[in-house]
């Protein structure tokens, strides 16, 4: 890939398109949302990337409402299966790459340790069955590819669980959390960084890697975390008790996987790079949320 590249960029108002946008700002940036192209129409989509002739495409576009979905079915696939699809069929007619985002819902959480990218997908729910469809329709459709799959994303852009428990903490004295999933809290912005690192010298290493943060946690042990940082940097909040709840004590209307830690040994071994742990992104956050 060239030094200076053109990237097309969906989801662009996202968690992590908001800090592909700005961790990209050395180069030409298309950023797209669904206002500017809806990426489940393939006529659209096809005019749009021969018209600009990027270096490269980002998917960060996604249905994300994982309990909504359960009764939105044609929208989630729409989203996370077709426009995956669309945009790879563009990429692979004009011979450039498409590096798009999964997720750890495509596992079932039953594996004792971590999941490698060679593990068998057993999505529990409709996100993950369309987030693993759109996997196989990019897989199929574009051969110069990279499928990154995360966990646990925060930023401090949109809705996560960072910014939902520093609210639930200005405002309550005793909170609950679920205590028996566990999985690698992965910040967009530490995404944002590697996926251009990796742009700048890819070498045809395509395929599928596994990109989340080191140390694995609990959402009970992630909370603490959150709440010991905006402690430490001063915020003022009510939250005296945090306990621990079980899964099943906090209903949903789709399941979700015990286990999510994902092995990311082969991004790292592959590309010669090191992940950033979550905690050094977390106090960046908060820092960020605290004084902006």
């Amino acid at each position: 890939m060239p030094a200076q590249m053109k990237l097309l960029i969906t989801g662009c108002k996202g968690q992590l398109g908001s800090e592909l946008v700005a961790h990209a700002a050395t180069h030409e940036v298309i950023a797209l949302d669904h206002a500017d192209l809806d990426i489940s129409d393939l006529a659209a989509v096809m005019t749009f990337v021969k018209k600009n002739g990027p270096d490269a495409v980002i998917n960060a576009a996604a249905y994300t409402a994982v309990d909504k979905a359960e009764t939105d079915h044609e929208m989630a696939f729409s989203v996370n299966r077709d426009g995956p699809a669309n945009l790879a069929k563009a990429c692979a007619d004009i011979n450039i790459p498409l590096i798009h985002m999964s997720t750890d819902y495509v596992f079932d959480g039953s594996k004792k340790g971590p999941y490698t990218e060679n593990d068998a997908l057993a999505p529990l729910g409709v996100y993950g069955e369309s987030k693993a469809a759109g996997e196989a329709a990019v897989r199929e459709c574009c051969p110069e590819h990279l499928i990154l799959r995360t966990s646990w994303l925060f930023s401090a852009h949109g809705n996560n669980f960072v910014k939902t428990m520093l609210r639930l903490g200005a405002e309550r004295e005793t909170i609950g959390v679920v205590s028996d999933q566990y999985g690698k809290p992965t910040s967009a912005a530490e995404i944002a960084r590697i996926i251009l690192l990796i742009l700048s010298d890819v070498s045809g290493r395509w395929g599928t890697y596994h990109l989340a943060q080191p140390e694995v946690t609990s959402w009970h042990g992630f909370a603490t975390a959150i709440f010991d940082e905006a402690k430490r940097q001063g915020m003022s909040l009510k939250v005296r008790q945090l306990n621990p709840i079980a899964s099943e004590d906090y209903p949903a209307a789709a399941k979700r996987p015990a286990n999510s830690e994902l092995n990311c040994l082969r991004l790292e071994s592959t590309f010669g790079m090191h992940i950033r742990p979550w905690r050094k992104s977390l106090a960046a956050v908060i820092q960020g949320l605290n004084h902006g």
